[in-house]
């Protein structure tokens, strides 16, 4: 068996996720600048490093340069809203990190970092490497194969997890890993602003390609399948052939993995120490340098089981707390209480009668927090997919929307009357986003507001130091 471990990291996604998960604590230098991307990321990079010695490794960016999938379809991700500011000031520090660890940035104008991934990932099995795509995004799941994973790091108490095909088939409920790609193709990707077959969601994809096995396929028999249905698919032709082809990954980017250049060696210390310094990471600093022996993180260790995955029990303890032990958000957050020793009582509501049995208790009360749950980051733009609601310390009731639109909108009706109601004060984080959400199903929230996002920056407008 290889002990050659190739760790691709799609960046852009990684930088995400890690600005977002502080965003309610976000680190602010002495002189205001936001940190949160640089301190999650390099959290990041220093347990994979750690915890998963990686012989090679690599970090794959985005560039601005159109690509094929913009002539093929202008509006490709356009419904993005644009990164904030202290976000896209974060990269260049991100980069200087990565090369302080004497890891290369690759990128290359008229592709995405998925394509380079894929690239060099199917040509590194090729050579013999055991290939970790680190990324959240659902998308690379169509190049999982043979040597060839999805690596998910750990994300708000949630433990990493690897994907390998028998993973992807059973979350898709599949029968071969390209249909990844179909079922992209013909339920679309508010993300990237797929279009698919407007009114075709998941469950419908899925039953869909289990009797006609892609889209071809469907396209092909789409006169024989009845009702409404049939109407989607066949009004949807054309969007769906297009949204096959948005969401299919390149394999053949004209890039050379070049084995040496992504080979583990030693860190540029002079360089981390710089840039920490600059950000202020005293408790990562001590972490990462002054721990660590300077001896090249390249050891193989013997972790590796049957198949292509490791073994997930033994480091089934990765979670945020050991993301942050040892840091100044750790000390802070140790002592907090968790949902695992807060005694607590949650419900979930799903059909009309359980809705209406709960709009009664609702509208018993005055103050009520609420929270929607959405496909997209981008409110203008999210379906909805459920709502959170409490009223008293400890107790929470959530709704389970259905996946058809038309439905959805059927039962957020059914609690017209809680909406409508002015005797109700309504608080919310950020509870702008919840607004729009339900103004774009013609819901307005009649009683007063209250944003925790805004009081909190109006009682600490600096953030946690």
């Amino acid at each position: 068996m290889s002990d050659k471990r190739l760790f691709l990291l799609d960046a852009m996604a990684l930088v995400y996720r890690a600005y977002y998960a502080l965003m309610n604590s976000p680190r602010m230098t002495s002189k205001g600048k936001n940190t949160n991307a640089q301190f999650g990321f390099t959290n990041t990079l220093y347990e994979l490093i750690k915890k998963e010695t990686p012989t090679h490794m690599a970090v794959v960016w985005d560039t601005h340069a159109a690509t094929e999938r913009h002539k093929d379809f202008e509006d490709y991700k356009a419904n993005r809203q644009a990164a904030p500011e202290d976000l896209l000031a974060a990269i260049p520090d991100i980069k200087r990190i990565v090369k302080g660890f004497n890891i290369p940035c690759l990128e290359l104008d008229g592709y995405e970092a998925d394509d380079i991934i894929g690239t060099i990932a199917w040509e590194a099995a090729d050579k013999g490497y055991k290939v970790f795509m680190v990324t959240p995004d659902k998308d690379y799941g169509q190049l999982v194969k043979e040597n060839v994973v999805m690596y998910k790091p750990a994300y708000k108490g949630n433990s990493f997890e690897i994907l390998g095909v028998k993973e992807i088939l059973e979350k898709w409920n599949i029968q071969r890993i390209d249909q990844v790609i179909d079922l992209l193709g013909l339920m679309g990707d508010a993300s990237d602003n797929i279009p698919g077959i407007p009114g075709v969601g998941e469950k419908t994809a899925v039953k869909l390609l289990a009797e006609y096995d892609n889209i071809e396929n469907i396209l092909e028999n789409a006169d024989s399948i009845k009702g409404k249905l049939g109407e989607k698919i066949r009004d949807g032709r054309e969007k769906a052939i297009l949204s096959k082809k948005l969401a299919t990954i390149i394999t053949n980017v004209p890039i050379d993995f070049v084995e040496e250049d992504t080979l583990m060696s030693e860190w540029n210390r002079k360089e981390l120490e710089e840039v920490f310094a600059e950000l202020e990471f005293r408790a990562l600093t001590k972490r990462i340098l002054e721990t660590e022996s300077t001896e090249k993180p390249i050891a193989f260790q013997s972790n590796v089981i049957q198949g292509n995955l490791f073994d997930q029990e033994a480091d089934k303890d990765l979670t945020v707390s050991s993301l942050l032990e040892s840091t100044d958000l750790f000390t802070e957050l140790k002592n907090y209480s968790t949902i695992a020793d807060t005694p607590h009582d949650y419900h979930l509501i799903e059909g009309e009668e359980a809705i209406q049995h709960f709009l009664q208790q609702a509208l018993k009360h005055q103050e009520i927090a609420i929270d929607t749950e959405t496909t997209s980051l981008d409110a203008m733009n999210a379906q909805i997919i459920g709502m959170s609601f409490s009223w008293k310390a400890h107790e929470a009731f959530y709704i389970h929307f259905p996946e058809e639109d038309d439905k959805i909108r059927q039962q957020l009706n059914i609690l017209s009357p809680l909406f409508d109601s002015k005797d109700i004060r309504w608080i919310g984080q950020n509870i702008k986003y919840d607004l729009i959400v339900l103004k774009n199903y013609d819901i307005e929230l009649a009683g007063d507001y209250f944003d925790t996002m805004l009081a909190h920056y109006l009682i600490a407008p600096d953030g946690k130091k």
